[in-house]
């Protein structure tokens, strides 16, 4: 008795009739690309804070061209050269599963150059700590 209550209130309330399914594709393709900005927002903060705390990283460690922080495939020369390790690395950045040791490898030789532990590195595997990680190694003295 009272779900065929419940079932006619529901029915007859606007809380149904926004949870009707309804074929509108403009407000879903407005929905689909207000997500996508949102994301894009969020990937580009992302994107400077990370490029940010290399380049300080970079200049922390006295390494040369620390603009490079800013360009996509150059900044892992850049990690590479503040890591001290040989550049032909950035050859095992780019196959699969190889690329998480070596990433931890790298970040970790990054952390000694910062007079950090070097477990700071295996830090960048868990995933809250990654977002925290290079700030901490670029602005923490």
């Amino acid at each position: 008795m009272y779900g065929l209550g419940l079932l006619a209130l529901l029915a007859l309330s606007p809380i149904g009739r926004a949870l009707a399914q309804d074929n509108n594709s403009i407000a879903a393709a407005g929905l689909g690309a207000g997500l996508i900005m949102i994301f894009l927002v969020f990937a580009a903060a992302f994107y400077v804070y990370m490029a940010l705390a290399l380049q300080t990283i970079a200049d922390k460690t006295k390494t040369e061209n620390s603009w490079l922080a800013w360009i996509p495939i150059a900044n892992i020369v850049l990690m590479l050269n503040v890591a001290k390790k040989p550049i032909w690395w950035i050859v095992l950045f780019f196959i699969p599963v190889v690329n998480i040791i070596f990433i931890i490898i790298v970040w970790m030789a990054m952390a000694e150059a910062r007079g950090k532990p070097s477990w700071w590195g295996i830090l960048m595997i868990v995933p809250v700590a990654n977002l925290i990680t290079p700030g901490v190694l670029a602005w923490a003295d």
